[in-house]
């Protein structure tokens, strides 16, 4: 005998609900571009403690060209080494794991207090709107990279503190965003219906206005992460980076501009990978972008 719960239809599960976008971003090929590129670099910091790599930190034998056969044939430095003798390919995907960790945390801090200061403005308004918009129009007044080294210079640099670098310089933005899109949800039938239930204004906020700004969000989140990869490569070129002696892309290109004359691989290689990732970003939000206007 069947009874009124199996009647109700569950909720998607998790990973219907990835199968499911996955399915979407295929119906775009410059999303399905973007797709595999980042997946490429997961599965390259995921998998780094597993390959047959050299110790990212080993100086083993310096200024090695490409396809060198090391000295005691143990193996082949297959994008040679820098100066400190340490293998590049090593170096390249284990810093995979940093920055991709990293540009991850940081740009999800940014999105929390981002969210949280733009759902405040648009829906209270009043004098919490002002004065959220008078600090953020603060902060963006000062160039990023400018904001970005003074606070890692006054703080000094640690990935806790280029964190809340990341957090001072996006988060202003990321509120205008979501300040812009509240300020057109909060007149929609399903908010004034929870308004009349008697639900508080953070329920609505976290509830009724949040979850249906996520469209323009997401694909916002992907291009900000490109742009936190390339904060996180521009510090670490200028010593303000991700501590040494792990390897970190930024410091990598930095380490080998003397290297340029006779080993130019050195430098190219690094910074490849940082275009390549945050290009693969970039091709994912322009998908999600053509997805969203199709429908």
């Amino acid at each position: 005998m069947s009874t009124v719960t199996e009647n109700i239809p569950k909720a998607p599960s998790t990973l219907s609900r990835l199968i499911s976008g996955i399915g979407l971003i295929r119906e775009s090929w410059i999303g399905t571009a973007g797709l595999i590129i980042l997946l490429f670099w997961v599965a390259m910091a995921v998998l780094a403690p597993i390959l047959p790599l050299y110790d990212p930190n080993a100086q083993i034998a310096p200024m090695q060209k490409l396809f060198a056969v090391a000295p005691d044939n143990s193996g082949t430095f297959w994008l040679g080494t820098d100066f400190k003798g340490r293998d590049i390919l090593s170096r390249i995907i284990w810093g995979s794991q940093r920055v991709l960790f990293w540009a991850s945390l940081a740009t999800f801090v940014a999105y929390i207090v981002g969210m949280a200061m733009g759902a405040a403005a648009g829906y209270l308004g009043g004098w919490w709107d002002e004065v959220i918009s008078f600090f953020g129009n603060v902060l963006l007044s000062f160039p990023v990279m400018v904001l970005y080294i003074i606070i890692i210079t006054k703080l000094g640099p640690s990935p806790f503190n280029i964190v809340i670098a990341v957090t001072f310089a996006s988060a202003p933005g990321i509120m205008r965003i979501v300040r812009g899109l509240v300020l057109d949800i909060r007149t929609r039938d399903y908010v004034f219906a929870a308004q009349t239930r008697g639900e508080s204004p953070l329920y609505v906020m976290l509830v009724e206005l949040l979850p249906n700004a996520r469209g323009p969000l997401i694909v916002d989140a992907c291009l900000r992460m490109g742009y936190t990869i390339i904060a996180l490569a521009t510090l670490g070129f200028l010593g303000l980076g991700l501590p040494p002696p792990d390897p970190d892309w930024g410091a990598m290109i930095a380490e080998s501009v003397p290297m340029g004359a006779f080993a130019g691989h050195a430098m190219v290689v690094p910074a490849i990978a940082v275009s390549s990732l945050v290009l693969g970003f970039n091709l994912l939000a322009d998908g999600l972008r053509e997805i969203s206007l199709r429908d």
